[in-house]
């Protein structure tokens, strides 16, 4: 049990304080296949989704047990904060008390509550970064642990763990310095629907520490198209008779179905098996049960200007579905262009599973073209 606050007011002055924010049912929706949970809980419990944001939220918490005794966190009630905070046992001050389902004014109104915070700490989504800039701005100094689908937005770090390891930087004093970061959001129903629209929000300042942050998400552009094809036909002639490939989510792999002439889930995962199409739209149980059958491989391409291969997204392709398909059976797929948008940086994965992300780690072959590889680092970041 964490220790209930009972400090005079002049030490209270000495603690470092930390705002803490989690969205408890963020990132729901990712391994049933829903492309986000906002509006869709009730369909992502029914599907038999778990809960997972509080176990992101307590990865990076870990890093901050060293000062411990020098901090005071500052939460909501019960399960957006002040439980998981107890339990690893800071000191707490509850700020916001919530109902017994927590909704998006609750973020609004503990986000303002915390505003005397030396950080704020939030665990979600872009939905949850939204909430938090709607009610602070660029007031607070604010920095998100990644826990929901899609995570646009480069005020997240690039895994939990980072977020813990800037966070204790930042309230230890060694980074002073901070940037203006962009809150961007999507229209889930519209990307349900296989159609991506992203709006700006506004901007949160975070703690500045460049390889622990993730960068905004970028589109690839239609000048890539003609490579795009060249990549999806390299592919095609590499598939092997009566073996699975799952084709996951983006523009790259999009392609490759175009080019098969097969319809395809934009931002899902589908399966195709000798050119012909299985299944469409796959969720975790989904491509456990289709594993038992074949053979199966995976064909993923890493989203633009972020570089993550797993854990952006794509929670389908959850750490079960990850330890059967292993390093041997992955098939990476991306223009040159895109590579060199990263500057060298490993490509990143974040099943949310250590073990799994290590196993997955070191180099990969990278398909750039017809008759084209590149060998790039994988790595976990942080």
């Amino acid at each position: 049990m964490g220790r209930v606050l009972a400090v005079l007011p002049e030490e209270v002055r000495r603690l470092k304080t930390l705002g803490l924010l989690i969205n408890p049912i963020a990132g729901m929706g990712g391994s049933v296949g829903l492309k986000g949970t906002d509006g869709m809980y009730q369909e992502a419990v029914r599907r038999g989704a778990e809960r997972k944001a509080n176990s992101r939220a307590a990865a990076a918490l870990e890093a901050l047990l060293p000062i411990r005794d020098e901090l005071l966190v500052l939460c909501p009630s019960g399960e957006m904060g002040e439980d998981l905070a107890r339990e690893l046992g800071f000191q707490v001050k509850v700020v916001h008390t919530c109902g017994p389902e927590t909704i998006a004014r609750d973020t609004a109104d503990a986000a303002r509550a915390m505003e005397s915070a030396d950080l704020l700490l939030f665990a979600g989504g872009d939905g949850t970064a939204r909430d938090i800039v709607a009610a602070v701005g660029d007031r607070k100094v604010a920095l998100g642990i990644p826990a929901g689908v899609k995570i646009h937005s480069p005020v997240y770090a690039i895994r939990p763990e980072a977020a813990g390891q800037l966070a204790l930087s930042w309230l230890k004093g060694a980074c002073g310095q901070t940037r203006e970061a962009e809150v961007v959001d999507i229209d889930e129903a519209a990307y349900r629907e296989g159609r991506v629209n992203t709006s700006l929000y506004g901007y949160l300042q975070v703690p500045y520490e460049r390889r622990f942050l993730q960068n905004s998400k970028a589109p690839s552009p239609l000048s890539e198209r003609s490579q795009q094809v060249n990549i999806a036909w390299e592919m095609i002639g590499r598939m092997k008779p009566d073996v699975y490939y799952l084709v996951g989510p983006g523009s790259t792999t999009k392609t490759l179905m175009d080019v098969l002439e097969l319809p395809d889930t934009l931002i899902g995962v589908d399966l195709i098996c000798n050119k012909q199409l299985v299944q469409s739209d796959l969720c975790e149980r989904d491509i456990l049960e289709r594993m038992e059958e074949r053979e199966t491989r995976l064909i993923i391409t890493p989203t633009g200007g972020q570089g993550f291969l797993l854990g952006r997204g794509n929670q389908q392709l959850s750490p079960a579905v990850m330890r059967r398909i292993g390093k041997e059976r992955l098939h990476v797929l991306a223009t040159q262009e895109k590579l060199f948008r990263f500057h060298g940086s490993p490509l990143l994965v974040d099943t949310g599973d250590r073990e799994v992300d290590e196993l997955l780690s070191g180099y990969a072959r990278v398909i750039i073209g017809y008759m084209e590889e590149q060998i790039c680092p994988i790595g976990v970041g942080g």
